[in-house]
């Protein structure tokens, strides 16, 4: 999914000051950002915000729906880059068609793993299909280690199988979680997974101590870290544990995504949909776009014009960390 706000916020991220000696869960709220036009379906945006902008080396996530597609048109995403990033996408309901300048063509679907790296650059477009009515899932980027930034272009597709444990279905998408391993490559330490939590269950999952964690609520409301994170809300929870505790006190199912990753120490420039390392790298890939270099190849198959790329910030990108826990 495209960043298609029109004045996109430049950000520097990194965190060399991060403490969690506090176990206590942080949460963040969402703000809502459309996705352009008069009916444009409208997203949850929980990370990056000013309270904090990396959980491992995830760096962006959308929540968007239960949406009418018959009232908001659903979702068109025209043809646009990104660069030293990957996509993630997970849908809960309705069907994405996905066209990418590699030459993938997926549809991304309800409980399937769609995986996009962009490496020193890839475009595509994402339009929800005809016969979706509901559309409902996630969109989330991981931040490319510097080594491997100017990786090659890459999709990945992979359906997990469902996992119970005590009261819990849990569907690992990438890394290792109740004893179940996604099969998909990642450039560093990472934890994807959906879990559906039964009425009243609770769940004591073990986790990677160096991990840190976000839990994004979907459906419901979950305790994490003895912290109620509400729907549409992220909580966060640092690394030193080796234990995760997540509990559903009411009467109806809660339905969550659970991400983790070491701390992600690079410090990094993300603008519009570009992570680099510098003012210079966004200049010089925006330039590339705006340009129709071959860096970013061509979508075939897609109706219409290319996303336009926004105009740069007046000033340099400034630095801006995670705050340091206390």
């Amino acid at each position: 999914m495209s960043n298609v706000e029109r004045d996109p916020t430049a950000l520097r991220c990194g965190d060399p000051h991060h403490d969690t000696r506090t176990p206590q869960a942080e949460v963040l709220t969402a703000r809502d950002v459309p996705l352009g036009g008069p009916r444009a379906m409208t997203v949850r945006r929980t990370l990056p915000q000013r309270a904090r902008t990396l959980i491992g080396a995830w760096c962006f996530i959308d929540h968007y729906g239960p949406d009418d597609v018959a009232e908001s048109g659903g979702m068109d995403v025209a043809p646009h880059p990104h660069t030293g990033l990957q996509t993630v996408s997970w849908l809960f309901s309705g069907e994405i068609e996905h066209r990418d300048s590699l030459g993938s063509h997926a549809f991304v679907r309800p409980g399937e793993l769609n995986l996009m790296t962009g490496g020193y650059g890839i475009s595509h477009s994402e339009v929800s299909t005809p016969r979706t009515t509901v559309l409902h899932g996630v969109q989330l980027w991981v931040a490319l280690p510097g080594e491997h930034r100017r990786t090659g272009r890459d999709f990945q597709h992979y359906a997990p199988r469902p996992v119970r444990v005590d009261g819990a279905e849990i569907r690992v998408f990438l890394g290792t979680l109740a004893g179940d391993t996604s099969p998909v490559p990642t450039f560093t330490p990472l934890l994807g997974a959906k879990l559906l939590l039964e009425p009243h269950a609770t769940v004591t999952l073990p986790v990677d101590a160096a991990f840190e964690h976000g839990l994004l609520v979907d459906e419901g409301q979950v305790r994490m870290a003895e912290t109620t994170v509400l729907r549409a809300e992220l909580g966060y929870l640092g690394t030193g544990n080796d234990t995760l505790t997540l509990s559903n006190d009411t009467d109806a199912a809660a339905r969550v995504v659970l991400l983790g990753g070491t701390p992600f120490e690079e410090e990094i420039v993300m603008w519009w949909n570009f992570v680099g390392r510098s003012h210079q790298d966004i200049v010089e890939a925006r330039g590339a776009w705006e340009n129709a270099s071959e860096r970013f190849g061509a979508v075939d198959g897609h109706d219409g014009k290319r996303l336009p790329a926004p105009a740069l910030p007046h000033a340099t990108i400034a630095p801006r960390t995670n705050p340091t826990r206390h």
